[in-house]
């Protein structure tokens, strides 16, 4: 049976008891109201008998029953008590229901009667159990207690007036049974929607694996339900990558690129925080065509992206060969064909002035960057360049001893970054040029790269490092970020000018630690 089964079926039992009971208590309470009206119903009845002086007058009479007992039956059918008697103090009746009983002792309390008092009872006599009065009739003249008056009325007519409202309390019983059956069957519909209909081994069950599931894998989980803004899940992965504090979190908690995300599908998203690269990917759940909340998982990958930008490197100095490769055969191709025409001489001045000028920048890279992996990268980026159109260029004010604080890798990562992003900004425009400078000026580690494009200003400058993810579409995304990452750990700054032209500007403390 399903949890809300059961719990409709439990609710249902502990209504029907509480409302059995309840109606027990309320016939009871019916009960106890109808004694005791009745108790006050023969009180007035039998004082007012007792106290008429045609009953006092009666009693004085040599034949009282002849003129008692038209009128007590009287009475008594009017005010339909079962029994009216009037009985001399030593309990000889003078009247009474039944006629035959009249002259004969009466069964009952009278000694209280007999000292003036009146007080009811219930008693046990000839007509069954009742609940009477016995009350004294007084002399007028000496106030003696000459007769006593009895009036009762049997435990079966009271039951009868009880019963007789027996149907309503039923109704009622009834009706608040349905009405509680009717609230339990919602109720049981609504747990019904929100267990999916499982029951509590299959609950269980789903419980213990989603609490193995989310210690045991290796990504970050992070769910929330719809409309809300604290999250349902996190698991511990989650709260590593996305550096979250412990307790609940918020929407607001996570990195801000991942709160735009708001409620959108994602694929293989990358995110660059603050010390790590992300790849990202969000789903929305649905339940019968009902949105239920969101899915995000988070990967780790800081290590292979800075694997990955190695490998662009080495692939970028690759391509920087073949092309330097390339374009030596056919200078080669052109001196022996030189050669074999017989004009040595231009041969020879051919050959010398391209190894001048090639040589000529490897001499000046190497002799201003004293960092082999930087001056082999800005080599790799001028051939890169100008296969692409873009005239690179090194400014004359280029000089690095070291690449300090920076490690080699981190160096051609940052310098890297910033020359592709302003070769793709400004590989379609014509006349297109992009200038680097790499020094080390009042304590600082300076990097700037400048080109020929538009430039970036300040807010969307702002934007893209704020968003820290890259799609195909926006070639300034996870470069930068990774720019961004990098100096900040270093305390550093990253800013983006453009005047005189547009430029990226990176000022890195040299005796700065990484944080």
């Amino acid at each position: 049976m399903t949890l809300a089964g059961q719990v409709f079926v439990v609710q249902l039992l502990v209504l029907i008891v509480v409302i059995g009971i309840g109606a027990t208590l309320a016939l009871w309470e019916v009960r106890r109201e109808q004694d005791e009206a009745t108790r006050q119903r023969v009180t007035g009845i039998g004082v007012a008998v007792a106290q008429s002086p045609a009953t006092v007058a009666a009693v004085h009479d040599p034949n009282p029953t002849a003129l008692l007992q038209p009128v007590t039956e009287r009475i008594r059918k009017q005010t339909r008590v079962d029994f009216i008697v009037v009985m001399a103090p030593d309990r000889t009746r003078y009247t009474h229901t039944e006629p035959d009983r009249i002259g004969k002792p009466f069964s009952g309390n009278i000694y209280r009667a007999l000292r003036g008092e009146t007080f009811t009872e219930t008693f046990t006599g000839t007509l069954g159990p009742s609940i009477r009065v016995v009350t004294p009739v007084r002399d007028e003249i000496g106030g003696g207690v000459v007769a006593l008056v009895s009036v009762g009325v049997t435990r079966a007519a009271i039951g009868d007036q009880v019963f007789a409202q027996l149907p309503l309390i039923l109704s009622a019983a009834g009706g608040g049974l349905l009405l509680a059956t009717g609230s339990s069957l919602l109720l049981r519909r609504r747990l019904l929607r929100q267990t999916h209909g499982l029951g509590p081994a299959q609950l269980r069950s789903l419980y213990e694996h989603h609490d193995a599931v989310l210690h045991s894998i290796h990504e970050g989980l992070v769910v929330f339900d719809q409309g809300a803004e604290e999250a349902a899940v996190v698991n511990d992965e989650a709260r590593r990558l996305l550096e979250l504090p412990d307790g609940p979190v918020r929407r607001t908690d996570l990195p801000v690129s991942l709160r735009r995300l708001e409620r959108a599908v994602v694929r293989d998203e990358m995110h660059v925080t603050a010390e790590r690269v992300l790849v990202v990917n969000q789903d929305v759940v649905t339940w019968s065509g009902r949105p239920l909340g969101t899915v995000l998982t988070v990967r780790d990958h800081t290590e292979l992206r800075d694997v990955m930008g190695e490998l662009d490197s080495v692939r970028g100095l690759a391509e920087s060969l073949r092309a330097q490769a390339h374009e030596a055969a056919n200078r080669l191709h052109t001196v022996v064909t030189l050669v074999e025409l017989g004009r040595a001489g231009e041969a020879v001045e051919f050959a010398t002035d391209e190894l001048r000028l090639s040589q000529a920048l490897i001499d000046r890279l190497t002799g201003a960057v004293h960092e082999p992996a930087l001056a082999a990268l800005l080599l790799g980026k001028v051939d890169q360049a100008l296969e692409r159109g873009v005239e690179l260029t090194v400014a004359e004010d280029t000089a690095l001893d070291s690449a300090a604080p920076l490690s080699p890798h981190e160096i051609v990562t940052l310098v890297g970054n910033l020359v592709d992003n302003a070769l793709d900004a400004v590989a379609q425009t014509p006349d297109a040029w992009v200038e680097v400078t790499v020094r080390h000026d009042d304590g600082r580690l300076l990097v700037r790269v400048a080109d020929s494009g538009p430039g970036m200003s300040q807010e969307a400058f702002a934007r893209a490092m704020e968003r820290g993810y890259s799609t195909k579409t926006d070639h300034q995304g996870l470069g930068l970020a990774l720019v961004r990452r990098l100096v900040a750990r270093y305390g550093g700054t990253l800013l983006a000018e453009r005047s005189p032209e547009s430029a990226v500007l990176v000022r890195i403390p040299v005796a700065g630690e990484a944080r």
